[in-house]
């Protein structure tokens, strides 16, 4: 009647940092790292005054026997060596490796509407923001009816590719000829109520989120379902009354939490299913609906669907997919801390064509060799951007480097109030801790938004910034700086070149003003289209630049005030103090 058997107790005293993923004590000086070797152990630490336990064991309710742990102590710099070597002596997935890749830290284009009727143009949008990587939203391939509804069918493709896996690997190679690697993003853990899974007869495989056994007969018109157990804490979300009991799914209003237990207002057949007599003792429950607006519930990690998943998705993903994104990974049942990785690795395991790197909404201790990055965050909308990704991403970065992995610092929406300096500034505090961002894609606003051009080229000079390391220590630790902004500028020889600059208007043209050589320069664009800006005519103000080193706009120094142009972003280049720049931008007008 053994429960759990631990296999490694360890005391160590506390260090610099502590990595909670990886579960790994270091300093400058020392490393010690208690480690899974499979997928099933289960590998923590607890917290004491002045050390921290690490240990590692097996669950009788996952599995007891030929469960492993390893013990790495190791130089710091030597530990991710160490780690490799136990991922090749026990064929787990090569997480080092992965962190290793060359295209680990590189944003990418996240593409929700990408077909083989507008890849050419998404392809067009990607290299103009210097994208070397595209991930592809799993139902820009298959078959969705909104939300979630259609997760699980990864052999039901869209009409737009009527030959399938063939349709897709042509696809892929188009991308990939333009010099950009795809990945996909799925959601793996997730069956959706519209799939085949769930309708016309509910697979026994779905989790249920609650049990109950029926204390009397159903016949196929009852309307209350009365049972053993207390409903006590059933949900009450309408979105989440669903039963499952064999086949069918039955919606319910309420509940009854005294004897005798009941579910109230039964509607039968639900989601398409067929209503049926079933028999006294039958075991059924709760369907495990998931939170995000409903349309889809979770896989039972103890039976063979997700494997079932596992087959259709990977016959897909060796098309030519080279990177995954493991979305809806916190979308298991309990034991999370190690159902989170195996439910990953049933599908990492099937994949020909290993992934260069995945990432990830949830981890545990074993998703470590799998997720070289996560962590993404969400939409941040324009009014708050700057705030949240100093709040969120950049507090997360330093503890995510503790594991000796980068967070990914954003999927961020591109829509309606975006600027480029929005951009600039998420794609800079990420490059200050090598992290990547991820622009979701849309081509409604990248054909529509006025400032679509100036926004792909702020993330091309961040990627050239990466590619080309740019990105020294001095330069990162000098864009840690959170209370100041930065510009990447393409001087006059055609080199990066950073400095800070601070927003000196805002409305419908936006403007930041910095200080280059003894020059002050102002930025600007149009938020909306296009118009002139009026400042006072201060000698001085003399000519207007579209890019540093490219053409000049000449402008009339006639009057009391200076008509400058205002579209595309542009560099009102003077002879005027950063401080006097202000002054005059403070008296502006536009027209």
């Amino acid at each position: 009647p053994v429960a759990e058997f631990r296999l490694v107790q360890l005391p160590i005293i506390s260090r610099d940092r502590f990595g909670e993923w990886l579960n790994v004590v270091w300093d400058d000086r020392v490393a010690v790292n208690v480690l899974g070797t499979c997928p099933f152990s289960r590998i923590s630490s607890e917290k004491r005054r002045d050390h921290r336990i690490l240990f590692g064991e097996t669950v009788r309710d996952v599995k007891m026997k030929n469960v492993g742990v390893a013990l790495v102590v190791a130089r710091p710099e030597e530990l991710l060596d160490s780690i490799k070597t136990i991922e090749e002596d026990f064929d787990l997935p090569r997480g080092v490796e992965s962190r290793r890749s060359p295209i680990i830290n590189r944003s990418y284009y996240w593409v929700h509407d990408l077909t083989p009727e507008t890849v050419d143009e998404h392809i067009m949008y990607a290299k103009q923001g210097g994208f070397s990587l595209m991930s592809v939203f799993f139902s820009s391939i298959f078959k969705n009816d909104g939300e979630f509804y259609n997760c699980g069918e990864y052999d039901n493709f869209r009409d737009e590719y009527p030959n399938g896996i063939a349709d897709v690997a042509r696809m892929l190679e188009k991308i990939k000829a333009a010099g950009i690697t795809p990945g996909i993003h799925i959601l793996h853990s997730h069956i959706g109520l519209h799939s085949r899974y769930l309708t016309p007869v509910a697979d026994h495989r779905v989790n249920l989120a609650m049990r109950f056994t029926l204390a009397k007969k159903l016949s196929a018109s009852d309307t209350e379902i009365y049972v053993e157990e207390n409903p006590e804490w059933a949900p009450v979300y309408e979105k989440s009354r669903v039963l499952r009991f064999m086949g069918e799914l039955i919606k319910y209003e309420s509940y009854s939490t005294e004897p005798p237990y009941r579910f109230i207002g039964c509607t039968r057949g639900f989601n398409g299913t067929r209503p049926r007599d079933i028999e006294i003792g039958t075991v059924g429950g709760v369907l495990d609906i998931t939170e995000f607006g409903g349309s889809s519930a979770y896989v039972d990690q103890r039976t063979s669907l997700q494997d079932e998943i596992a087959d259709s998705f990977a016959r897909v993903y060796d098309a030519g997919f080279e990177f995954l994104y493991f979305d809806g990974s916190e979308g298991t049942n309990p034991p999370f801390d190690i159902n989170v990785g195996l439910a990953q690795w049933r599908i990492y395991k099937k994949l020909k064509n290993k992934p260069a790197f995945c990432e990830g909404a949830a981890r545990s201790h074993f998703s470590w060799h799998m997720l070289s990055g996560g962590n993404a965050f969400d939409v941040f909308d324009p009014q708050c951007f700057k705030e949240m990704t100093v709040k969120h991403p950049f507090a997360e970065a330093p503890h995510m480097a503790n594991d000796f992995t980068r967070v990914n610092f954003g999927w961020w929406a591109y829509m309606e109030g975006q600027r480029p300096d929005i951009f600039e500034y998420g794609t800079a505090l990420g490059a200050a801790w090598d992290c990547p961002g991820a622009l979701q894609a849309n081509l409604d606003f990248l054909r529509n938004l006025p400032r679509a051009g100036d926004i792909m080229e702020t993330f091309r000079r961040w990627e050239l910034a990466r590619s080309r390391g740019f990105l020294t220590e001095e330069i990162k630790n000098e864009l840690k700086n959170t209370d100041v902004e930065h510009t990447l500028l393409i001087n006059e020889s055609g080199e990066l070149e950073l400095v800070r600059w601070e927003e000196a208007l805002s409305g419908k043209v936006s403007a930041f003003v910095f200080e280059r050589a003894g020059v002050g320069y102002a930025v600007l664009w149009h938020n909306g289209g296009k118009g002139s800006l009026v400042i006072p005519n201060i000698a001085g103000c003399v000519k207007y630049v579209k890019q540093l080193g490219g053409a000049e706009i000449p402008i009339s120094n006639g009057g009391d005030f200076l008509k400058i142009p205002v579209s595309e972003k542009g560099y009102l280049v003077t002879e005027l103090s950063v401080e006097e720049l202000k002054a005059a931008l403070s008296g502006s007008h536009f027209e």
